[in-house]
């Protein structure tokens, strides 16, 4: 009896000294690591970071990617946009995202793939990254920041979306120089109805389309931090339109000397719209629908009916009765 209980002692003694062993050597594997581990709570300034460089990792993906700054290292995930993952470790998220493009799980992977490969080749060459250090964990045990990245083209996540290979949705932030979130989340909705009326990326892999990419020039957006001396948020040509609405002229008043009224919405046919079918414009002739609702309708399909319009967020009885009867 004497021997067992000392041979399971010494055992004992010699698992809480290897277990002692493994919790200094993780502890030194973090105080090595090179990114801000005090930053978790985020700046409210602008950390404007350039001359960025992409570090080749297994790990990165169209969205997320190591970066180095200097001497320093970093992980960002990108505001605003959502690349399809490159494998099937999240399952579920995975088929969001291929429900979103209306492809299958493993086309979506695809998607995935082709969007890392574009983010590599546009990470080619230095950029700039914007950042609060706020934290983007997610489900990574490593600490990632959100950012802006800005190639030589301009924003990374708008040519994402624009070439179909990333969906509107995530985190949203003001970007720098702009007064809201909704100016950006209004382009990039322009822009990936763009790619899906193109039927490229995952809105054309299934009929061999997933690399073809966007043939309309576009103009990606360049931030600036609000400075004095310094534009805000200036475009990459001069041909594109302003973030901030120009004053309308004001409506000529009729012979009754009352002011004319727009006539747009009215003039749209009751019963007509094919809810699987119609673009974002069509949709935003109907009352009540705007270009936010527009997306999250032509995201939900394909419908059984417009009876399934009351599944979409956002609408509910009295947004229902109102937009219903535009609908086949």
């Amino acid at each position: 009896m004497w021997r067992k209980a000392s041979t399971c002692d010494f055992a004992i003694a010699r698992l809480r000294h290897l277990r002692r062993k493994i919790g200094l050597l993780a502890l030194a594997v973090v105080c090595a690591t090179p990114v801000e581990i005090g930053a978790r709570d985020g700046s409210k300034d602008w950390i404007v970071l350039e001359n960025c460089r992409l570090i080749p990792n297994p790990a990165n993906d169209g969205d997320s990617f190591h970066v180095s700054a200097g001497a320093k290292e970093y992980i960002f995930r990108l505001y605003l946009v959502d690349a399809p993952e490159t494998d099937e470790m999240t399952p579920g998220r995975l088929v969001e995202q291929a429900k979103y493009f209306g492809i299958s799980v493993p086309q979506a992977i695809e998607v995935g793939q082709a969007a890392k490969e574009f983010t590599r080749e546009k990470l080619s060459q230095p950029f700039i990254a914007f950042t609060h250090m706020s934290d983007a964990l997610g489900q990574s045990r490593l600490e990632r920041f959100y950012a802006f990245v800005q190639t030589k083209e301009g924003d990374l996540g708008e040519q994402l979306v624009r070439n179909g290979l990333a969906r509107v949705f995530g985190f949203k932030a003001v970007p720098p120089g702009l007064k809201n979130s909704g100016i950006e989340s209004e382009k990039l909705q322009q822009l990936e109805e763009e790619a899906r009326q193109e039927k490229i990326g995952g809105w054309g892999v299934d009929v061999g389309r997933l690399n073809v990419r966007a043939q309309k020039p576009t103009p990606f957006s360049v931030f600036v931090p609000a400075e004095k001396g310094r534009p805000r948020a200036t475009p990459t040509s001069p041909s594109i339109r302003s973030s901030t609405p120009k004053p309308t002229a004001p409506i000529p008043p009729d012979d009754s000397g009352e002011p004319r009224k727009s006539h747009a919405k009215e003039k749209t046919p009751l019963g007509k719209i094919d809810i699987n079918t119609a673009t974002e414009k069509e949709l935003t002739t109907v009352p009540g629908i705007g270009h936010v609702m527009a997306a999250r309708i032509i995201a939900a399909r394909p419908f059984r009916s417009a009876d399934d319009l009351k599944r979409v967020s956002g609408i509910g009885d009295k947004k229902y009765d109102q937009i219903r009867p535009y609908f086949q």
